[in-house]
Parts: structure tokens; C-alpha cells; sequence
């Protein structure tokens, strides 16, 4: 078997054209194994939002690049998906489309006083993340955060 990585920068490879003829970008692309399932996830997005015919149109056409490429050598089940409410920021590439947006932090251990953050994303490098809470600028180490996400008001 070909690792989950080689898989996913394949998949991301086939994705690129069929993306930018879709109008939709690339979010992020997963090849996860879930009890006795494989699945190649694959997430778009674009300005206010993708709906069901985009994920089908990126769908059908990745699904035919897949079968004729046919890197993968076990069985799968293919998803193309918004990234959802509340995604996970884990590339460069999605923090830079979510500069200035208001974001979730946890920490592995208090900083600041606390676990958890809210506050606006304000600027990040490859060692600190920066956000502004309540008039503060507030400076992560990268490797002191668990996860960092899109905030969601309800």
C-alpha cells in the first residue's frame, strides 16, 4: 500500500483542474481509514459557500480522474464536502484565506490564563499565531495549540 500521504497529494494533483473549472477551490483532501472503510475525503469551498451541485460536479469528475489514475489500491469510498461550520484550520493555505475572521484556539495547557481562546486572526508565521480578544494582541507558540478553528456564533 502507497502511503495516506503520496494519496492525498495525488488526489490534490487530479483536483487542481477540475476545482478551477468547477469555480470552487481546494480545502483539503484526506485518505482516513474508519473501522473497516477507507474513505478519500476531499473538501471545497468558495465564497459564500458551496452547495450540492458543486460537490457533485467535483464529485463525478474526480471520481472518473480516480478510475482512470486508479493509484489507490484498496477499496474506498469517495466524499467531496464543504469543509463545514467550524473547520479546522490545519494548512497556511487556510489561515491565510481566514485572516481577520474570528477564530477558536485550545491549548495544551493554560496560557493567558486560560485553554481556550476567541478573538480575531490577526497574523501567523511558521512558530506564533496571533489573535486580537477583547483590544489584546494575543501570541500562541504553534506548537502549544491543540487545535485552531473557525468560531461559530449560534
Amino acid at each position: 500500500m502507497a502511503g495516506k500521504k503520496e494519496y492525498e497529494e495525488k488526489t490534490v494533483k487530479l483536483l487542481e483542474p477540475i476545482t478551477a473549472e468547477c469555480g470552487v477551490r481546494i480545502y483539503d483532501a484526506e485518505y482516513v481509514k474508519e473501522g473497516k472503510d477507507y474513505y478519500l475525503r476531499c473538501y471545497i469551498d468558495k465564497d459564500g459557500g458551496v452547495n450540492i451541485e458543486d460537490c457533485e460536479r467535483v464529485s463525478r469528475a474526480l471520481s472518473a480522474k480516480l478510475d482512470e489514475e486508479d493509484f489507490i489500491s484498496e477499496a474506498y469510498i469517495l466524499e467531496v464536502s464543504s469543509p463545514g461550520l467550524g473547520r479546522q484550520l490545519k494548512k497556511d493555505s487556510h489561515l491565510e484565506y481566514s485572516l481577520g475572521e474570528d477564530v477558536d484556539i485550545s491549548l495544551y495547557e493554560a496560557v493567558y490564563g486560560a485553554k481556550e481562546h476567541t478573538g480575531k486572526l490577526k497574523t501567523f508565521d511558521k512558530e506564533n499565531i496571533t489573535i486580537e480578544a477583547d483590544g489584546e494582541e494575543l501570541v500562541f507558540k504553534r506548537k502549544a495549540i491543540v487545535r485552531i478553528s473557525q468560531h461559530v456564533d449560534f
